[in-house]
């Protein structure tokens, strides 16, 4: 049993599975709309203040290196998920929120488009996880795995590329029909992460996972959806240039 999201992984269900108060597919879907709610709210925050004026800056340095610390805490002491997810939302909130207010000052209307395609992508991915009209086989795992490993090695090489050469990976952020086919792809793989995360939830929920796993479970859902939603972004960015 395995996710492309770094965060879940099949240990965590594994050694936690003899809890009195055990984890529900409810209460994950609960917990995550909270998560969404942190997010948004922070995120709609730094939006007003850019377009007040501020310089929002430091609140997307603040939301960017503190959502990775928040990150990497939650996956090493999971208890802490009900206090720390929500505080990994809110910091992602500054720094997705800053990020869509800049794009948006140069395309207007994208950000809506962006969101609502995200959102209609989870919905409709979910609605064909229930149903088993996409059912999640090893080969599948082992697919979408190994391209989401391979989209993070080229992500690295190109930021040491941008770091010590002032260059980087060919296409990766150009606008011609190559670029925007590499972000189609990116896109399509981000996306079959949400499905590998539905039945990994699914399955911890069935294997009697603890409470707070609840919490944990929706962490590892908003990390998704924040990736989702940048290559969508970033894949409408290139079509409107």
């Amino acid at each position: 049993m395995r996710t492309g999201n770094p965060v879940l992984k099949n240990e965590v269900f594994s050694r936690s599975r003899n809890s009195s108060s055990t984890m529900t597919l409810g209460g994950t879907v609960f917990k995550t709309s909270i998560l969404l709610l942190f997010l948004l709210g922070t995120a709609v925050y730094t939006w007003y203040q850019y377009y007040q004026g501020v310089d929002i800056t430091m609140m997307m340095i603040i939301g960017a290196v503190g959502s990775f610390i928040v990150a990497l805490i939650t996956v090493f002491i999971k208890k802490a998920a009900p206090v720390t997810a929500p505080i990994y939302a809110a910091l992602e909130g500054f720094f997705l929120g800053g990020l869509s207010s800049y794009i948006e000052a140069s395309y207007p209307g994208i950000v809506i488009q962006a969101a609502a395609l995200t959102f209609a992508v989870m919905g409709g991915l979910l609605f064909l996880y229930s149903t088993r009209i996409i059912k999640v086989t090893k080969k599948f795992r082992l697919m979408v795995i190994s391209a989401t490993i391979g989209i993070f090695i080229v992500y690295a090489v190109n930021i040491l590329l941008r770091i010590f050469l002032q260059a980087e990976v060919p296409y990766l952020h150009s606008s011609g029909a190559i670029g925007i086919g590499v972000s189609i792809f990116i896109v399509a793989i981000a996306a079959l992460n949400l499905v590998l995360d539905f039945d990994f939830i699914e399955r911890g929920a069935k294997r009697g996972a603890p409470k707070y796993m609840e919490w944990y479970g929706a962490f590892g859902l908003i990390i998704t959806l924040a990736w989702l939603y940048i290559e969508i972004l970033r894949l409408l960015r290139k079509i409107r240039r």
